[in-house]
């Protein structure tokens, strides 16, 4: 099953319509899923690095710092005790790992459901080509300007174009991706999404 929306050029025009598939652009939305591939997403920007230091990582506590008895302090082994300023750290965070792992079919199916959710709400415009012979963010601001994508627009196009990324890098919140480097967080993350006509022919291969 096919669904069809309107085909634009840098222009803002309407020059014709473009059949996606329902499968993928209809689908039914899994907020789950999403919440899950978000989730994992964030984990894996997580940098793992915090490290404190136990009582035997601590530098100092050889010696006792005071015979046990007849002082009148209160009992004390080593200064490297927890209770003590500059003692180690009890339960304290270690380097760690926090990305992990999730099913292909779960990540496809929580593309699917945003990708869908974006047509539903139209956010979703298709240009028949994007191509820029120089690298100047005006340019690039018109065409965003004359296609309505003004907020935080993810441009999508169909393979990396240093022109097109550096001619959008200075745009606020707009952001250039190609197709195989879609993503759920992404998606939700910007506004408007702006694929090129050649991008969306290519999702079904990106989402095998």
């Amino acid at each position: 099953m096919m669904m069809d929306i309107s085909l634009h050029n840098i222009k803002g025009e309407e020059i014709g319509e473009i059949s996606l598939k329902e499968d993928i652009f209809n689908a039914k939305i899994n907020k789950y899923l999403v919440h899950q591939v978000i989730k994992r997403h964030l984990a894996e920007k997580r940098r793992g690095t915090a490290s404190t230091k136990n009582r035997g990582e601590v530098r100092g506590g050889g010696a006792k710092p005071w015979r046990q008895k007849g002082t009148g302090r209160a009992r004390a082994g080593s200064n490297r005790s927890p209770l003590w300023v500059g003692g180690g750290v009890v339960f304290g965070p270690t380097p760690r790992e926090y990305s992990y792992s999730l099913p292909k079919k779960m990540k496809t199916s929580a593309l699917k459901s945003v990708l869908s959710d974006k047509v539903k709400n139209k956010e979703i415009i298709v240009l028949d080509r994007l191509s820029l012979e120089k690298n100047k963010t005006k340019e690039m601001a018109e065409i965003l300007k004359n296609l309505n994508a003004r907020r935080k627009p993810l441009i999508i196009i169909e393979k990396e174009d240093k022109i097109i990324e550096q001619a959008t890098r200075n745009i606020e919140g707009a952001k250039v991706m190609p197709v195989y480097k879609l993503n759920a967080y992404d998606l939700l993350n910007h506004g408007e999404l702006v694929f090129t006509k050649e991008a969306i022919n290519q999702i079904r291969e990106v989402l095998i």
